[in-house]
């Protein structure tokens, strides 16, 4: 498979150039094998599990509406849902099931891309990653992923950099 193989990478270089990020949809790597947890794109690369930026898509409510929220998480630690509820003003965050991640994003759990989904989806980019000078992303597929900058999530998804990890890593 090349970059531009499957619809969902294809689908997200599109969003990469019509952002002006033609450095990062060149960088776009296919993997061998697919990674779909942070521990496992980071021992890929050969890199620090922090610098993988974990996405990772949650049933927010708001009132009886549900809708999707991406989190762009340090693969270092866990996304915390009542820290990121009081964020986003929900009244809960819950996991979403694999039906509802390709149903918002029109891709799989594993492969989700900050971007180039059928709408827009509300984001937040963790802070941690900005401690990375390069942070590498899932670019539509679990076996593609991409480099990028903690600025570069938060201009291309239009997100809100926030402190998202759990309390029980602050410790």
């Amino acid at each position: 498979m090349t970059s531009t193989d499957h619809p969902a990478v294809a689908k997200f270089t599109a969003a990469l150039l019509e952002a002006g990020l033609t450095d990062s949809a060149a960088g776009i790597r296919i993997l061998d094998d697919e990674v779909r947890t942070a521990a496992a794109a980071a021992n890929a690369l050969g890199i620090e599990v922090g610098a993988i930026a974990n996405s990772l898509i949650f049933r927010a409510t708001y009132g009886g509406k549900v809708e999707p929220l991406l989190v762009l998480t340090s693969g270092a630690h866990r996304a915390d849902t009542k820290r990121v509820a009081a964020i986003v003003g929900a009244d809960r965050i819950d996991k979403a099931d694999p039906v509802f991640v390709k149903e918002s994003t029109g891709q799989a759990i594993g492969g989700v891309a900050p971007s180039g989904h059928p709408q827009r989806i509300r984001t937040l980019v963790d802070n941690h990653l900005a401690t990375y000078a390069v942070v590498w992303a899932a670019a539509g597929h679990p076996k593609s992923v991409y480099p990028t900058t903690f600025e570069q999530l938060v201009a291309l998804t239009g997100g809100t950099a926030a402190d998202v990890r759990s309390v029980e890593d602050d410790s």
